[in-house]
């Protein structure tokens, strides 16, 4: 009886403890948006006028909009789509097979997709500026501290990412625990000394605004997305806490949180229509402006942490799914494998950060680049979720049609009116986006045409052991382990190694690491070994597309199967492709030269695959492109 009570006490108290966890990781973007949402609908370059009707309109289109969107689109439905626990774009993308009943998986499907998780990263860069802008304005200082206080902000927090966030990560939750309890007081407060902001609560409110045909009646929808900006980390976080307590950690506190901050601002501006040039600060007493400033950064630091560890794993993926050249990727934690560190990115990420701070200087200049490209993301998965409702689930294509069409619509809006933004700052994540989406293609084309030539130029496996020179040919002690992609036939890089050298090693493994369209992949399929003749054996090592591949651990699990490989007496023999361009003109003059650019400066796959730099051998072959 009491081992069994225990038990039922356990799991309550884990959930507990994943929706406080969920409230640092995947509630921090959404969590801080009331620094600057609402305000924006009034203070934007298309402003609506401070009026009562305008303020009860703009309020009730924030409640409504994270009800339509969070609670409906993604706590109801989206979250569901989960592919082996795992959720964002790119698992949508796996979760469709290549292959379905009725044909190959569309390609205009694979671009949507993949566009979408280009813009995440777009996306990472204007978030965290225009987070901890936002918070450090409440101070009252002058604009050219504000700038300076955000910038050393910025670059102390990307600074910090290569000592990993095991450490401060524990505090995350606990702080933002504290973030919503302070934002929901600070709008109770309000909301007790103007309830007529309640209204609100009446959809036609925001249908009459939207309907008005008043100057910003519809570019509002502009400044309200920013409201429901951060939404997709409901599902690219799902495996990292499950569906329940990210649904429990919502509706316990996070929408009533955010329900009152905005209900409150809307109050407070019906009050006094002048405290809209900062609405969610001007709701704190005078005593409490720096305490609150300080929360506000801590709040913003620890959104901007998990945007840019959500960028780092999304970079991972893309690796493992040949849409990125290699990476190097560092772990930051022995326990959580999840906890990486990727510099490039890194640096990039905080370059851009920067450079957007210092060249818009202000969070209600710089909310014009915000937005876009969240929009662009929800979009990308509703048409995902569409095709899996369709081809996974079996749903008719009425129904899915329906339900993926009404949330089409709602995205659509938001994305018709924030298409003016693209020259106010839109452009940037826009930019973004489409140069690391056009890379993701070159760099996806030029991998299949190396394949299909290197598959080429194989060598049948029984041929080439019954030749005479490799049946005579000297053997070394201990064993070569030669990198593959092919899982068939000998390799040319280890044929020409052969023909040049005339020696074979006594054992001789053809590894190859296949990168499935899986999140994971289970220890009882991540290895197929084929033992093949004269001291030959063939080893695939499975790994799915949220994992780090490591050669040196596929080689020890290697015994499990039968196959002895002495770990301390290995030669590493690797392929290093010295690309020659074709001196020719047309369109594909500039993805070869950008394709050879990419191949140059990839990441070696010594360190990507934790193979030991001192037992590799690396052999150059000349491929034309």
């Amino acid at each position: 009886m009491s081992d069994s009570l225990a038990i039922h006490r356990a799991r309550p108290n884990r959930e507990l403890g994943l929706a406080l966890g969920a409230l640092g990781v995947v509630f921090g973007d959404l969590g801080t948006n009331p620094l600057f949402a609402l305000r924006e609908c009034f203070t934007s370059n298309h402003p609506l006028a401070v009026q009562d009707q305008n303020v009860i309109g703009a309020v009730s289109l924030a409640l409504w909009a994270l009800i339509a969107i969070i609670c409906v689109k993604y706590t109801l439905f989206v979250l569901r789509a989960d592919h082996q626990g795992e959720g964002g774009t790119l698992a949508l993308l796996g979760k469709i097979p290549a292959r379905t009943r009725d044909g190959l998986r569309p390609f205009g499907l694979v671009i949507v997709l993949v566009f979408g998780s280009a813009l995440l990263l777009g996306d990472g860069i204007v978030t965290p500026a225009i987070s901890v802008l936002s918070a450090i304005e409440g101070l009252g200082v002058d604009q050219d501290s504000v700038v300076l206080y955000t910038v050393a902000i910025l670059i102390a927090l990307f600074a910090a990412q290569r000592f990993g966030t095991a450490r401060v990560g524990v505090v995350f939750g606990p702080v933002m625990l504290v973030w919503f309890v302070a934002i929901a007081a600070l709008g109770l407060a309000q909301l007790v000394r103007e309830p007529r902001i309640l209204v609100a609560l009446d959809p036609r409110h925001a249908f009459g605004l939207l309907t008005s045909g008043q100057p910003g009646s519809y570019h509002v929808l502009s400044a309200i997305v920013l409201v429901v900006a951060g939404g997709e980390a409901l599902y690219a976080d799902l495996g990292h806490f499950g569906r329940r307590p990210i649904i429990r950690a919502w509706y316990v506190l996070v929408l009533p949180s955010l329900a009152l901050a905005y209900a409150g601002q809307g109050a407070l501006m019906l009050r006094d229509p002048s405290a809209v040039a900062n609405p969610f600060y001007a709701m704190a007493p005078g005593l409490l402006r720096y305490p609150l400033v300080v929360l506000a950064t801590g709040a913003t630091v620890i959104a901007s942490q998990a945007l840019i560890s959500g960028a780092f794993s999304l970079s991972r993926q893309a690796v493992n799914l040949g849409f990125l050249p290699r990476l190097t990727v560092l772990h930051t934690s022995n326990e959580e494998a999840g906890q990486i560190y990727v510099p490039i990115v890194n640096t990039l990420l905080m370059l851009g950060c920067v450079a957007l701070v210092l060249g818009f200087r202000a969070s209600s200049k710089l909310a014009g680049a915000y937005g876009l490209a969240v929009n662009g993301t929800m979009t990308a998965t509703t048409i995902g979720f569409f095709f899996v409702m369709w081809k996974v689930w079996r749903v008719s294509l009425v129904a899915s049609a329906a339900l993926a069409g009404g949330f089409l619509v709602i995205d659509l809006a938001f994305l018709g009116a924030n298409f003016a933004k693209v020259v106010e700052g839109g452009w940037v994540p826009l930019a973004v986006g489409g140069a690391v989406f056009a890379l993701a293609l070159d760099w996806r084309w030029g991998r299949l045409r190396l394949a299909r030539k290197l598959a080429a130029r194989a060598v049948d496996v029984d041929a080439f052991i019954a030749r005479d020179d490799v049946r005579s040919a000297h053997r070394v002690a201990g064993t070569a382990v030669v990198l593959t992609a092919a899982t068939e036939g000998i390799p040319p890089i280890l044929v020409h190694h052969f023909e040049r050298g005339g020696v074979l090693h006594d054992q001789v493994v053809l590894l190859s690491i296949q990168i499935r369209d899986v999140p994971f992949v289970e220890p009882r399929q991540r290895l197929v070994v084929t033992e093949l003749a004269g001291g030959f054996a063939r080893v695939v090592g499975r790994f799915g597309y949220a994992e780090s591949p490591n050669v040196p651990a596929v080689l020890e699990a290697c015994a499990i199967h039968g196959l002895v490989v002495d770990l301390e007496r290995i030669t590493y023999v690797l392929g290093r492709d010295a690309l020659r361009l074709r001196r020719e003109h047309g369109p594909l003059a500039i993805p070869r030269k950008v394709f050879a650019f990419l191949s140059r400066n990839q990441a070696t796959s010594i360190g990507y695959f934790g193979m030991p730099v001192d037992r590799v051998i690396e052999i150059g072959m000349q491929l034309e492109l």
